[in-house]
């Protein structure tokens, strides 16, 4: 298929055209896109020849074109509109598996009083962007003052108004006046990523690319996004969805009047409450009290600054005391306002703090203790055990005193046994601990609540990863802990204190405690990467590592600086993870840590490996096996052999690369590595297909797939179920190569494993390519060559190219209508392809050569 024939700027024309209509200026269709200003100025103005497909596609999703207009786009700028053919089948398989519709909003807000007004103002700019003439995208920012009822109206609407947002509703809260750091907008946008089905391992580290991923999910899609508790613009702007049907609610003490002025967000002023809805208010969560003495509640309302959160505390400090008179409790509660010396006359804030005065005072004194200690907790939400290490107290006294606190609204049920603590109430129990309780009190408070943390986290990753290394040797904790011993309790728990360990981790390194982050980093780190947790693990491990560093422990350093180097290579910054490489390579150098520095040679080499370097990937390959066998690590030299055969393999030298992989095989059967022997049979099955030892390789591959899945090492499953794939390609068996195929992809779409999923699409293209289904097959090879793209992954992308060459040819011999089939086409890919197979000296270049010669044979008169 021809690309149809352009004047020189009818892209740039295009692009501008689309851009006002979007109503945006260059700036903001940059920072949607992920693309430059300048780059953008240059499409316009017809400086930009050709643009590349990712830049044009990255356009498209920022305007959301769709349908017709985007083709028009992507045919100005000279590209086929088939290129797009690999988002096509992502978004299939993705229906395919059942795509999330996410229902975040937390639980509805009990006894809602007042707000009438506010839930129709909200309702009435829904109902008018729906009905205008033209769809536009509403957002609301709702600001007031701390304990105004914010997040309650929010979530009070968004349940009344939930069917009409039938694609789902998330729910982030920012946390942006939690004593700890707020929520940044690229943790917010990988939370709200896996919300919506994308695996840890597709998450883009950039948070530029983070948004545009998420726009484009939304593009389309009838959903409300409540973002709550912001504290400025930033925290926002990059999780707004720029697209006409979703919605978007945000809370905010600040005026967020940037997001107004160029959001184009209606502000929402909550105000405190009027006396009447105060007063009905607290009839509701009082009772008939409260008509027996008007004049009373009208009292107790206006000395709680009719403030939604003092009136509930007040009202439950009434409820706890029903035969006092209501005139009574008031009379009380205007007497320690006067005694509050801390009080700013007008601001709504100090009557909280004397409303909970008031309630804190009538605490028994284990339960007050219970509360201030509470407020110490750095996490986002908490637990009974946790409260039992804060207070060295039993579990079952803990949970009663939980209870009280929860019915004096000094904490909030957050989720089967959780508790959240408002930031006010958290501010005024630390308060409180100041003034009650000694440094030593509350130093040896929290040394005993890391304890907790550091040996359930220990002993929940010891369950799910026994074979581990630990860095020291874990005394059992003195408080009570949760039962992890089974591995379904144990990654539930991980799974619940994923936020709260990386607070834990750093509120340890500021209360000068560094071993405890040390050792809970040590302890995560299987966890962490199998997970894909990577924002969790490099904010983990950078603490860890700046504590070693600050006692001297240079072991320790050495290793976690392996440990970020790994975070940062699987997010793709491989600069930066080659510098953590070889300062934990520097470092082990200077103390004689030989393990570290074979291991930080060996990471390297994996670098260089993934980067088509094949003669540094073997220096540094080979450089770590010695040292590994100076020092006797054997598990590892096999592993580093491993990683050398991958280059024989990758360059045609089978035979070399069969005799490391036996003598890899050696080492991890006599060291009872399983996964080390998995593995191995893997690639040596890899190995014997590409001979043509297919009898061999059956049985090395099955031996492989037993392996891996009597020790669910999924990574492993998905790898030897494409090499099964590719052996049954090979052979002919077709139905089974699709069987093994889409098991092993269904497996890596839901792990994230990029480099498998490249891979397997790879043959999944020459399957569909062998049975005739030719736009399968260039689908499938088209995702390779965008993942392998992604990823700087040069092999791939040559075996990707090369498909699609052999694709397109097919197509074009076949007068296949939807495919582009050009000479011109095909011979871009085999060439493409080519110039990498030469680059990596792989043996695949002889047989495009000879390709090539045959097109050009073919298209001679």
């Amino acid at each position: 298929m021809e690309v149809p024939a352009h004047q020189d700027n009818d892209f740039g024309d295009l692009l501008h055209q689309y851009r006002l209509r979007a109503r945006l200026t260059q700036e903001e269709l940059a920072e949607r896109s992920g693309l430059s200003v300048r780059a953008i100025a240059d499409m316009e103005r017809g400086r930009t020849a050709r643009p590349y497909r990712r830049s044009v596609v990255s356009l498209a999703d920022a305007l959301i074109l769709t349908g017709p207009a985007r083709d028009e786009l992507t045919r100005s700028a000279g590209l086929p509109v088939d290129a797009d053919i690999a988002r096509a089948v992502s978004e299939r398989v993705a229906a395919d598996t059942g795509s999330p519709v996410p229902r975040q909003l937390p639980g509805p807000v009990p006894q809602f009083v007042g707000r009438t007004a506010e839930l129709a103002e909200l309702t009435r700019r829904l109902d008018q962007a729906a009905e205008g003439p033209t769809a536009t995208m509403v957002i609301s920012a709702i600001g007031g003052t701390a304990g105004v009822g914010k997040t309650a109206l929010a979530v009070h609407w968004a349940y009344s108004a939930a069917a009409r947002f039938p694609d789902g509703q998330l729910y982030m809260n920012l946390r942006g006046y939690d004593p700890g750091s707020p929520v940044s907008p690229a943790d917010a946008l990988a939370a709200l990523l896996r919300a919506l089905g994308v695996p840890g391992r597709e998450i883009p580290v950039d948070a530029q690319e983070c948004a545009a991923r998420y726009r484009s999910l939304l593009a389309g899609r009838r959903m409300l996004v409540v973002l709550d508790n912001a504290s400025e613009i930033e925290q926002v702007r990059l999780l707004l969805p720029g697209t006409p049907s979703c919605v978007t609610v945000v809370t905010s003490r600040d005026s967020l009047a940037g997001l107004v002025a160029r959001d184009g967000a209606q502000r929402l002023d909550l105000d405190l409450l009027t006396l009447a809805e105060s007063v009905r208010l607290l009839r509701v969560l009082i009772g008939t009290r409260v008509d027996d003495e008007p004049a009373a509640a009208v009292t107790l309302a206006e000395r709680c600054c009719r403030l939604p959160l003092a009136l509930r505390v007040a009202a439950e400090f009434a409820t706890a005391r029903p035969a006092i008179p209501l005139a009574q409790l008031a009379d009380e509660l205007a007497s320690q306002q006067r005694l509050d010396l801390l009080e700013v006359a007008g601001d709504a804030s100090t009557a909280v703090r004397t409303v909970f005065s008031w309630s804190y005072r009538q605490l028994a004194r284990g339960t007050a203790r219970a509360f201030r200690l509470a407020g110490l907790h750095p996490g986002p939400d908490l637990d009974g055990y946790a409260v039992a290490a804060l207070t060295a107290s039993s579990l079952p006294g803990t949970q009663r005193v939980l209870d009280q606190l929860a019915r004096a609204h000094l904490i909030q049920l957050a989720g089967p046994a959780r508790y959240v603590m408002h930031d006010l109430l958290r501010d005024y129990a630390r308060e409180r601990a100041a003034a009650e309780d000694s440094e030593d009190e509350r130093r040896g408070a929290l040394m005993r609540l890391y304890d907790y943390y550091l040996h359930t986290a220990a002993a929940a990753a010891g369950t799910l990863f026994p074979d581990q290394e630990t860095h020291q040797p874990l005394a059992t904790p003195g408080t009570p802990a949760p039962p992890v011993g089974t591995r379904g309790p144990a990654r539930a728990w991980l799974e619940a204190e994923q936020a709260t360990l990386v607070a834990v981790t750093a509120d340890s390194v500021t209360h000068g405690s560094p071993g405890h982050a040390v050792g809970v980093a040590f302890a995560l780190q299987r966890y962490l990467d199998v997970g894909a947790l990577y924002p969790q693990a490099a904010a983990i491990f950078g603490h860890a590592c700046r504590a070693a560093a600050s006692t001297g422990d240079h072991a320790a350093e050495g290793q976690l600086l392996l440990f970020l180097g790994s975070m940062e290579w699987h997010q793709g910054r491989l600069g930066l993870a080659a510098a953590h490489y070889e300062q934990a390579a520097d470092l082990a150098r200077q103390i004689g840590d030989r393990s570290v520095q074979a291991r930080a040679l060996h990471s390297l080499g994996i670098g260089e490996l993934g980067q088509g370097h094949y003669q540094e990937a073997i220096d540094l390959h080979e450089q770590a096996v010695s040292i590994y066998r100076e020092i006797g690590d054997q598990p590892r030299e096999g592993r580093a052999l491993h990683n050398i055969a991958v280059v024989d393999f990758q360059q045609g030298r089978y035979q070399r690369a069969a005799g490391h992989l036996s003598r890899a095989l050696d080492l991890a059967q006599g060291t009872g590595d399983r996964m080390g022997q998995a593995h191995t049979l893997g690639s040596l099955g890899a190995v014997e297909v590409r001979q043509g030892e297919y009898v061999q390789a059956a049985e090395h591959l099955r031996l492989a797939l037993a392996l891996n899945r009597e020790i669910s090492y999924r990574a492993g499953e998905a790898y030897t179920l494409s090499i099964l794939g590719e052996l049954c390609l090979a052979q002919g068996r077709h139905q089974a190569a699709f069987d093994h195929l889409f098991e092993a992809l269904a497996e890596v779409r839901e792990t994230g494993d990029k480099i498998i999923e490249t891979a397997t699409l790879n043959i999944l293209g020459g399957v569909f390519l062998a049975v005739g289904q030719l736009d399968q097959a260039c689908a499938h090879y088209a995702s390779a060559l965008a993942l392998a793209s992604e990823m700087g992954d040069d092999y791939e992308q040559a075996r990707a190219h090369d498909g699609l060459a052999s694709g397109y040819r097919a197509a074009g011999a076949a007068g296949h209508g939807n495919i582009p089939g050009t000479d011109a086409e095909v011979r871009h890919h085999w060439e493409t392809a080519l110039a990498i197979y030469a680059q990596l000296a792989a043996p695949e270049a002889g047989q495009i050569r000879a390709q090539l010669a045959a097109l050009d044979s073919a298209g001679e008169p």
